[in-house]
């Protein structure tokens, strides 16, 4: 996060747009991969709640740092050939 702020110079680190594309990625690539599983391995309600729960709670935080970086670094004045923005995505 550090670094992204001080390469793409942003006042903020997590911006409006970078939270709403990590929640709306996690809901969708979520949604989908754990529909599939709880329907082939034939968990029952509860666990499949269970698992779901804990699987958004780890993923939110590392998908709204991973989309927010990303954003930062696509919308920033830096120079796409910049080794650093390589180093870093």
């Amino acid at each position: 996060s550090h670094i992204c702020l001080s390469v793409s110079m942003c006042p903020d680190a997590f911006g409006f747009y970078g939270l709403l594309f990590a929640m709306f990625s996690i809901v969708c690539l979520g949604s989908s991969v754990w529909g599939h599983h709880m329907f082939t391995v034939g968990l029952d309600v509860k666990t499949a709640v269970f698992f779901s729960s804990v699987t958004m709670i780890i993923g939110v935080p590392t998908g709204i740092k991973v989309f927010t970086w990303l954003y930062m670094l696509l919308n920033s004045r830096v120079n796409k050939s910049d080794p650093i923005l390589w180093w870093i995505v």
